[in-house]
């Protein structure tokens, strides 16, 4: 019975992640080709962060479609919990590789700012707000009826809210004192807190790949 119950929550898990990987790719086009448009590189920048998003919650629920094919037959077998951590990791090694680019990229910019179309970029940050919310909602589970992979999803889509809800701020304050800074000091203060969250989500996955228990914790 409850090996059902775990098939079932892993199945609703699969449909939400594949409409929040739709909703994300159609978000990441959008702020692209909106950013080459108006020649806005703070938007090529967020839509090309938005991209690492859309790979790492396309493998998410590819390991979702995986588990649910092979756990029908009798030919193969696997420990499904192991595959769904290990593309827990994988995408927390990319978001931490994201978060790794932003705070250069930030640092960057500090050093050498650009100018910057701050009507056009508040637009479409509120517009990607509005998409993480949506998927933060889709993806938000009990954690009991979690893992690895469906919390790297959700820990994805919060670390693009977080990016979105700083970056707002930060062009809020920017476009009324006219100081480029407050944008880059946004993402260096949203790669900090990233890197954190796709730290500990590594430490929980590879507990899981190496069957780590504490002494406390029973067979």
């Amino acid at each position: 019975m409850n090996a059902n119950k775990t098939i079932n929550h892993r199945e609703v898990h699969e449909r939400k992640t594949r409409l929040v990987v739709v909703l994300t790719a159609v978000t990441m086009v959008v702020e692209i080709g909106f950013g080459y448009y108006t020649n806005s590189m703070a938007l090529l920048a967020d839509g090309w962060h938005m991209s690492s998003h859309a790979f790492a919650l396309g493998l998410t629920w590819i390991a979702y479609v995986v588990a649910r094919k092979y756990s029908d037959t009798d030919k193969q077998s696997f420990n499904q919990d192991k595959l769904l951590a290990l593309s827990g990791l994988t995408s927390a090694i990319v978001l931490l590789l994201v978060a790794a680019m932003m705070a250069v990229e930030s640092i960057s910019r500090l050093i050498n700012p650009v100018t910057i179309k701050f009507g056009e970029a508040i637009f479409v940050a509120v517009i990607g707000l509005l998409v993480n919310v949506l998927s933060a909602v889709l993806l938000h589970h009990d954690h009991h009826h979690g893992d690895q992979n469906i919390r790297a999803a959700y820990l994805h889509v919060l670390a693009d809210g977080l990016t979105s809800v700083t970056a707002i701020i930060a062009l809020l304050a920017g476009m009324y004192f006219r100081l480029y800074a407050f944008d880059a000091f946004s993402g260096i203060i949203s790669s900090v807190i990233i890197t954190k969250w796709s730290v500990d989500l590594i430490r929980d996955s590879g507990k899981v790949l190496i069957d780590f228990k504490s002494n406390g914790e029973k067979n």
